[in-house]
């Protein structure tokens, strides 16, 4: 699964809802994606969260219970047949996780977390670490050889902006060659890099109208996966709404970053 990531031409897809919701939405989010991409012919994992431990607010939505996310996880990847990524907070949910998740997925603001890598790359799963919004590209080969010196060589590195003041994120696209010849395929992270976070209602904004010119520019400097979340009405999300891609545009922004592909591959 890992090595075909590495040797395809085109880029794979990691997409899907912030988190659990509700099986209605994971079910009908995880069916249409898939959908897409057979037609589309890209590698696609989905994506969600069981739990957002990261929230601005204590009063927001972080999950509807741990095992009871995971179970719709597993009936999703179970029923419809795919693969499933989904992040961990604690080092104590690597293998709880590992059970349903493909790939475990380290949060941007932990990537530096000894004890979270060593436990996530114990499980011998794919681990994806997003690389932390105060972090150079450089500095992410320490992050990746934690992994690997435990043993597991099924690393990916997702760029998802560098923060820029306190309240927006800046794309550097460098970082993406410059984090590729660390030795991993390198994924941008479309909707999270469009946040714009710290707002005083205590819930992060963001600018989806930007997420097409994100991703286009990510294919173009030649990154091997692209990561969104993406929700069938973002408007009434219960986690990061204000940056997720409306379920009803994937398809024309796959086909248009398909497009690109041929002309870098060219």
């Amino acid at each position: 699964m890992y090595q075909s990531l590495i040797n395809n031409k085109s880029f794979f897809l990691i997409a899907g809802p912030c988190v659990v919701e509700n099986e209605k939405i994971t079910f009908q989010t995880a069916r249409k994606i898939k959908e897409i991409c057979e037609k589309l012919n890209i590698n696609f994992f989905f994506k969600s969260s069981y739990r957002k431990a990261n929230r601005s607010s204590i009063n927001s939505f972080s999950g509807l219970g741990d095992e009871k996310a995971l179970e719709i996880l597993n009936n999703v990847k179970k029923d419809l047949k795919i693969k499933i990524c989904t992040d961990i907070h604690l080092p104590e949910e690597a293998v709880f996780a590992s059970q349903v998740a493909d790939i475990l997925q380290i949060p941007a603001f932990l990537c530096r977390q000894t004890d979270i890598l060593i436990a996530a790359a114990k499980t011998d799963k794919i681990i994806n670490i997003k690389k932390g919004q105060f972090l150079s590209p450089e500095s992410m080969k320490f992050a990746a050889q934690k992994i690997k010196d435990v043993g597991n060589n099924k690393i990916l590195l997702t760029e998802r902006g560098n923060s820029f003041g306190y309240s927006d994120l800046i794309v550097d696209y460098r970082n993406i060659p410059i984090m590729q010849k660390i030795g991993y395929p390198v994924v941008l992270d479309v909707t999270h890099s469009l946040q714009i976070p710290n707002q005083p209602a205590g819930v992060t904004g963001g600018q989806p109208e930007l997420i097409e010119t994100i991703a286009k520019a990510g294919i173009a400097a030649g990154c091997n996966g692209i990561f969104l979340e993406t929700h069938p009405n973002p408007a009434i999300a219960k986690s990061d709404g204000a940056n997720m891609l409306n379920l009803n545009s994937l398809e024309d922004l796959l086909i248009k970053l398909l497009k690109i592909q041929d002309a870098v591959n060219s």
